[in-house]
């Protein structure tokens, strides 16, 4: 498996993936929306390849914490690996890949709204809980699948507010776990 940073030359490969992966368009939109979003960049989005064939896609925008906008924050959405190599280690090698250069370019925390038995696995944990306020209300009974990795030591507990994303993600539909 090989795994590099998109260019635009991409965008089909990337939505192939998405519309595998999710067997609908709704984030086959959401990421074309977000790799086109100025308000989503930075952007680190990265494509995963067996051979020549695109299996898997990880995308990271920009977030921002109202209170705090001086930390430099982002949103993993959407991590979208195709079914036949679902459970085979793409989508920990894209999240792992994926933290480590955001990390090396300095952002701070990184949050996501995803499944509560799979992120926890790389080092995410409860944001609100921590703190950090969802763009828009996230219901009770899913409210830990809002989760937050901190990539700078110290930063949890030095800040807290509520975190918006890039203007394409601030949709109530998006917000939906």
């Amino acid at each position: 498996m090989n795994i590099r940073e998109t260019t635009n030359l991409d965008i089909e490969d990337i939505l192939l993936v998405e519309r595998a992966a999710f067997k609908r368009e709704g984030e086959a939109m959401l990421t074309r929306n977000l790799l086109v979003d100025p308000t989503a960049k930075p952007i680190l989005s990265l494509l995963a390849y067996n051979e020549t064939q695109p299996i898997g896609h990880i995308l990271f925008t920009k977030a921002t914490i109202i209170t705090a906008p001086h930390i430099k924050a982002s949103m993993l959405a959407p991590l979208a690996v195709v079914p036949q190599y679902q459970k085979q280690g793409v989508g920990s090698a894209l999240i792992k890949k994926g933290l480590q250069l955001q990390s090396q370019s300095g952002i701070e925390l990184v949050f996501v709204l995803g499944h509560i038995e799979y992120y926890p696995k790389y080092g995410f944990t409860p944001a609100a809980k921590l703190g950090f306020e969802p763009t828009y209300p996230i219901p009770n009974e899913v409210a830990d699948a809002w989760m937050v990795q901190a990539l700078k030591p110290g930063i949890i507990g030095a800040v807290s507010g509520k975190v918006m994303g890039c203007d394409a993600m601030n949709r109530p539909e998006n917000w939906r776990e």
